[in-house]
């Protein structure tokens, strides 16, 4: 979609440290391994009995050791030993899941070398972190009920701009914090290429032109968001990569919480004030990044 020189170099791109992406200590980087993508039931139950339990900024992923609780640990081990050998019948719950990714995006099929089974499998291993994330917060914050309509409404204070933060905000913020740092070690492990979790990108739509934004310079354009130095930037939560390249995407997921939960998951639309104004976060995703994008929330996966 963009040509050569339309694409910019990566200023300090903000991804995950996997044995396959460019980073510092890893200037050069490895081809995926294939053996730890095609997981032996055994060891994915034991790649798996790590994060989810942390509570990392929504900014983005602070690193550290993080433990899944017994109840996502036990349904991941199910899931590998139902699914884990070749020749033995896969649950209809992971086959469900399955369907959906390869029938939302059907070149993932390509990348998992037509073995839908992993696919189903990386698929189930994430809805069950987006599932997790709704049931903790929820009862950290109501108990054994979900929030209702006037829950979600309540004013629970104002952002360091003045503007007012409805409840139904704050506990999209936990649940999006909860679910990615769950997220990033599931993808750590199973994902076969590259994987962005929160990158800010500057996406100049009239010139097809996009870049990575910093850290440190995404920190700069946040304390001066009062006066709309985000204008022109997207920031998608997931971003699944084909191979190196961190500027296309395979897929986008962006991951909703819906409040009141019965309510459907959206895109949300640009504003009047944005440079993207009568366009959603999908189709700018698709844009800009190429791929499929796709929402993520407990209730599945929806275009």
């Amino acid at each position: 979609m963009f040509s050569s020189n339309a694409r910019r170099s990566l200023d300090d791109a903000v991804s995950l440290p996997l044995h396959h992406i460019y980073s510092p200590e890893n200037p050069m980087p490895l081809p995926p391994r294939r053996d730890s993508f095609r997981f032996t039931p055994l060891l994915l139950a034991c790649s798996l009995l790590v994060s989810c339990a942390a509570h990392p900024r929504r900014s983005g992923y602070s690193g550290g050791s993080l433990r899944l609780d017994s109840e996502t640990a036990g349904r991941m081990r199910h899931a590998a030993s139902v699914t884990g050998a070749r020749g033995v019948a896969t649950s209809s719950a992971v086959k469900a899941a399955a369907s959906q990714l390869a029938r939302l995006a059907p070149a993932l099929l390509a990348l998992f070398q037509h073995d839908e089974d992993e696919l189903s499998r990386v698929e189930t291993f994430l809805l069950e972190c987006v599932q997790r994330a709704e049931r903790e917060i929820n009862f950290e914050r109501f108990g054994n009920r979900s929030p209702n309509s006037a829950d979600c409404h309540r004013v629970v204070g104002v952002d360091r701009c003045g503007r007012p933060v409805s409840q139904a905000m704050e506990l999209g913020n936990l649940k999006h914090a909860r679910a990615l740092a769950c997220m990033h070690d599931i993808l750590r492990e199973l994902w076969p290429a590259s994987v962005s979790i929160e990158q800010r990108y500057r996406y100049y739509s009239h010139a097809n032109v996009i870049e990575t934004i910093s850290r440190a310079e995404e920190q700069r354009l946040l304390d001066g968001d009062c006066i709309g130095e985000l204008r022109g930037t997207i920031k998608p939560d997931v971003v699944l990569h084909a191979d190196y390249d961190l500027l296309r995407a395979i897929l986008v997921l962006e991951l909703k919480f819906p409040c009141p939960e019965d309510r459907e998951p959206r895109w949300t639309k640009y504003g009047d004030k944005s440079a993207y104004t009568g366009f959603d976060q999908s189709q700018i995703y698709k844009e800009a990044l190429g791929g499929e994008a796709l929402l993520l929330s407990p209730r599945g996966i929806f275009e």
